[in-house]
């Protein structure tokens, strides 16, 4: 099932039990930031994009090894090399994701990024050294940027995905199939948005932070709430502003932010990831979001 309508969506998606799979990731991966600077090709439908004076690749790649060493604490996390050529390839969620056996090659809309899903070193490791089978999505011709534009609550197989330039519903049917999922809805990400992980998180598949700010249609983003209510953390524009709705569960018991996200979480917000069986980690990656994406972003999650 894939659909718009988000009351036939929420009416299926009650029916269906927490036993599609795995709710967190059991390994991860990243790509070092290495010549990371401005990509003006994917600035023009990246509003969170600095301008490129604010772009310091030391210290993006310092804070890239630190959330390397951290996430190794909790999963086993491979980094890749970066590569000048590829400087949006730091947040290789949008390019490679993983369930049950296989693995997807996204679709890019911007040449820049279309350069990243050619990597034979990713493709390697996916198809020959976990012997995942491939499905390549890359060179047709409808945009589905993976999990930056599908955020999947892997617990119910379920996907929310947002459209925009870097995803059509073409685009969206082609990841459902993939990835096997049991329901899928599709909903306009607000104007200026471009991907629905900067908006929309779900965590362990029983809690969700969602920015209403981020949703053409705000009854989009109240339903997902009252799906997941009442582990439903709704953000302000501020916390929008800073990143929180791009965060993720690495574990069943922690959700995972940048610092930046994580001070501008409000105390009522913070109590409701308790409630929920959440502790919040942080890890500086300031310079990291100046390439207009955060923490989440970062991470290719391996099933």
């Amino acid at each position: 099932m894939i659909t718009r309508d988000a009351h036939a969506f929420f009416a299926s998606a009650r029916m269906f039990a927490c036993d599609f799979g795995p709710a967190t990731a059991q390994a991860a991966f990243l790509v070092a930031p290495e010549g990371f600077c401005r990509a003006d090709q994917s600035a023009q439908d990246n509003l969170y994009m600095a301008q490129a004076s604010s772009f310091d690749a030391e210290c993006a790649l310092a804070q890239h090894r630190a959330l390397h060493r951290a996430m190794s604490e909790v999963l086993p996390t491979v980094c890749f090399a970066g590569d000048p050529a590829t400087p949006d390839a730091v947040f290789p969620n949008n390019v490679f994701a993983t369930a049950a056996g296989r693995y997807v090659v996204g679709r890019m809309r911007h040449p820049v990024r279309q350069r990243e899903a050619d990597r034979a070193d990713i493709r390697n490791f996916l198809g020959g050294v976990l012997d995942y089978a491939e499905i390549d999505l890359s060179t047709q011709a409808h945009a589905c940027e993976l999990t930056g534009s599908l955020v999947i609550d892997r617990a119910r197989g379920l996907g929310l995905c947002g459209l925009s330039e870097r995803c059509d519903d073409q685009g969206a049917r082609l990841m459902h199939e993939a990835l096997g999922l049991r329901a899928t809805l599709m909903f306009d990400l607000a104007p200026g948005e471009y991907h629905a992980n900067v908006v929309l998180a779900v965590l362990a598949g029983r809690a969700a932070v969602v920015s209403p700010r981020g949703f053409a249609d705000a009854g989009v983003a109240e339903a997902i709430a009252d799906f997941y209510a009442p582990n439903a953390i709704v953000l302000s524009e501020a916390e929008h502003a800073a990143f929180a709705g791009n965060s993720i569960a690495l574990s069943s018991d922690t959700v995972w932010m940048s610092a930046r996200a994580e001070a501008a979480l409000d105390p009522r917000n913070r109590q409701l990831l308790a409630a929920a069986g959440f502790g919040v980690r942080a890890v500086q990656l300031d310079a990291i979001e100046a390439g207009g994406g955060s923490l989440r972003c970062c991470i290719a999650e391996i099933f």
